[in-house]
């Protein structure tokens, strides 16, 4: 008997002002649950209880792309100056120019809420569509027994938490398009101060400290090369994809042990 799937995506807003998210793909058996458990969290979320609450629940008429998700590790950052010169020293190396990286830096400091990612070029000129909404990438999520391989590893490093687990899967289906040459995010959490860079090459790598307590700011870029930029948004958007096998999950690395390939071993 063939599976049935649903993607079942969550938005939470209070005054107007988006506050939580979440979404997923799940077998039918499985979404009475995860709507209790989308909504309990956009009732109790550190920004606020929700006044409104959106929930889509979509049966797939695609079945899901299985993928691997990208290697994990994290560097030692301890302040903001320290992860931007980490962030340029990985995300140069593939080919992003350093100009590009100070605009997205930039453009995600400056407080600005975007409900999606921006889309810029190797030179740092956005490319979405929509400057202000940006690209929201959808339709993705991870296989029963692979998110419990992903927790337990997380779990030896102390990292086995939402936060992780939804930004790891996120960034395993946006690196599997070969358009996308890397990645800059920082949350929008202000109490979360752990961002992330990544990169087909050398997976998702941690950065904490990318800002300070209290920041309410937050964002993410994808550096993009080549190809059509409509096909880049038509798969972000509505290709379905579900993690079915989990990368190395390591805990604190070294820049050069990455730079060297000797993270992901």
């Amino acid at each position: 008997m063939p599976r049935h799937y649903y993607s079942i995506r969550m938005r939470a807003a209070k005054d107007g002002t988006h506050i939580s998210g979440a979404e997923g793909i799940y077998e039918r058996r499985d979404v009475l649950d995860i709507i209790r458990r989308y909504t309990s969290r956009a009732l109790t979320h550190e920004k606020g209880r929700a006044e409104e609450i959106r929930l889509t629940i979509e049966e797939l008429k695609e079945r899901p792309k299985r993928i691997p998700s990208l290697p994990l590790c994290t560097v030692n950052t301890r302040n903001p100056q320290m992860v931007k010169k980490v962030a340029k020293d990985l995300l140069m190396s593939v080919g992003i120019t350093e100009r590009a990286i100070d605009e997205a830096f930039t453009a995600i400091t400056m407080g600005i809420v975007m409900r999606g990612a921006m889309l810029m070029n190797i030179e740092g000129v956005r490319l979405e569509p929509d400057l202000l909404r940006g690209v929201r990438v959808t339709r993705m999520g991870i296989t029963r027994s692979a998110s419990l391989t992903l927790a337990r590893r997380l779990g030896r490093l102390g990292l086995n938490n939402t936060t992780v687990k939804e930004a790891l899967i996120l960034a395993s289906k946006v690196h599997r398009h070969p358009m996308v040459l890397g990645e800059l995010c920082i949350s929008d959490d202000p109490n979360y101060t752990t961002g992330y860079v990544a990169t087909r090459r050398y997976g998702y790598v941690r950065l904490p400290h990318i800002k300070g307590r209290g920041s309410p700011y937050g964002g993410r870029a994808f550096f993009i090369t080549g190809g059509e930029v409509n096909t880049l948004i038509k798969y972000l958007q509505t290709t379905p994809v579900l993690i079915n096998r989990i990368g190395p999950c390591r805990g604190v690395v070294s820049i050069k042990d990455i730079l060297e390939g000797k993270s992901r071993h």
